[in-house]
């Protein structure tokens, strides 16, 4: 593990060939220690963190009704929306 100066955190920071070499032990650090910073070419690129500290991090999801999804379809705005009136079929008993 490399311990990067110029990084404003206290988070472990790994190059990332060194992160992919030991890829288990950086998920055991994230999930047991906490976020594990990776570089590349000695610049930060992500952030390992633990499922459920990311979890805790992101907003929740909330559910769309469906007339929104249906509202916010405008690339299919051109399409023909029309159809003929359907009477029925003849039917001979």
């Amino acid at each position: 593990m490399t311990i990067q100066t110029g990084v404003e955190s206290a988070d472990p920071v790994w190059k990332l060939e060194d992160a992919k070499a030991r890829f288990s032990e950086v998920v055991r650090l994230a999930r047991d220690v906490g976020p594990q910073r990776v570089t590349v070419r000695g610049r930060p690129a992500v952030v390992v963190v633990a499922a459920d500290e990311y979890d805790r991090l992101s907003p929740p999801v909330k559910p769309r009704s469906l007339f929104d999804m249906l509202q916010g379809l405008t690339e299919l705005g051109e399409l023909e929306s029309e159809r003929d009136r359907d009477t029925g079929r003849d039917i001979e008993f």
